[in-house]
């Protein structure tokens, strides 16, 4: 009696997984919405190259995650000639232990699958912003300061360096030239 329920016990237990692994994703998907950085283009390229990494990975892994599970609670999705077929106790059970096994694996990489989906949202919500860029400015007494711009006023340009910000007056400016960074 045990063995004749096996399948569908198996099956019932992977619709279940199925149901409630999706529920979860839509609570992250729900989850993603909360406004934080919408794209990447503010992180360092390291940065920006591992959120694509995070989210290739999340989506192959998920998209394993969820054949497996499907498999497992629907069965294989092919033709078996008849005379192929094991006897009907051997090969329900073969088929138990084959849902059994990937509802498992289905389960580990639907988990996986959220775990990088998350860690891929994180470092773009989290990660290292680029440098803003810097301007030096080298003035006509020899001084010469580097920072970003904080705003522009008619004949005078205000740049936010290591020591607070300096008002700069283009009239007794001598060069400026963008800088990737201030350096130490």
């Amino acid at each position: 009696m045990l063995l004749q329920s096996e399948l569908d016990r198996v099956r019932s237990s992977a619709t279940a997984w199925r149901n409630g692994l999706g529920a979860l994703l839509v609570g992250l998907i729900g989850f993603g919405l909360i406004k934080g950085r919408s794209d990447i283009s503010g992180l360092t390229p390291s940065a920006a190259a591992l959120v694509g990494v995070l989210l290739l990975s999340a989506l192959l892994v998920g998209a394993a995650g969820a054949w497996m599970l499907l498999r497992a609670a629907h069965g294989r999705p092919a033709v078996v000639a008849f005379a192929e077929l094991p006897p009907e106790p051997v090969h329900q059970h073969q088929e138990a232990l084959t849902s059994a096994r990937l509802l498992r694996r289905g389960i580990v990489a639907t988990l996986a699958f959220t775990a990088l989906l998350v860690a891929g949202l994180a470092v773009t919500w989290y990660g290292p912003e680029k440098a803003a860029p810097a301007l030096q400015v080298d003035q006509r007494d020899g001084v010469s300061l580097c920072g970003t711009v904080v705003r522009a006023r008619a004949g005078t340009l205000v740049l936010k360096t290591p020591s607070g910000e300096r008002t700069v007056r283009l009239d007794e400016t001598v060069g400026l030239r963008p800088v990737p960074s201030c350096g130490p």
